[in-house]
């Protein structure tokens, strides 16, 4: 008998990653209000996250399952795990740079947990 854990798909795993993503969002959002200077600051602090959540919403795998399954940008997997460790970690780094540092920590043990969870999704976009 062959079991398999698979667990990204399902619907609580569906729903912490759409929390990480959010998250990620508005730890750039934080950063950039920290770190740009005015009049800029304003700038940043709307295109950054507009930025980032283009790219996750455009350059996406065909017919991932934790998608609808259409693609925008047809994306190689390995490439589209780059971007979304890019912008998950990235998240933690802004923290880290916005002089949160415990909060970053918490940030990275959580979306490290994800992930190793998450392996199954890992193992998908590496294969496509």
């Amino acid at each position: 008998m062959n079991v398999t854990l698979a667990l990204a798909n399902n619907d609580g795993m569906l729903a912490v990653r759409f929390l990480l993503e959010l998250a990620s969002l508005a730890c750039v959002t934080l950063w950039a209000w920290r770190a740009v200077p005015p009049p800029w600051r304003w700038l940043a602090v709307v295109a950054l996250p507009v930025a980032l959540g283009w790219a996750w919403g455009t350059f996406t795998v065909p017919d991932d399952p934790s998608r609808s399954g259409e693609s925008d940008i047809h994306t190689p997997g390995p490439a589209r795990l780059l971007l979304e460790l890019a912008i998950f970690f990235g998240a933690v780094a802004a923290l880290h740079f916005a002089g949160l540092q415990r909060a970053a920590r918490w940030l990275l043990a959580v979306m490290v947990l994800y992930q190793i969870l998450a392996y199954d999704r890992i193992t998908w976009l590496l294969s496509h």
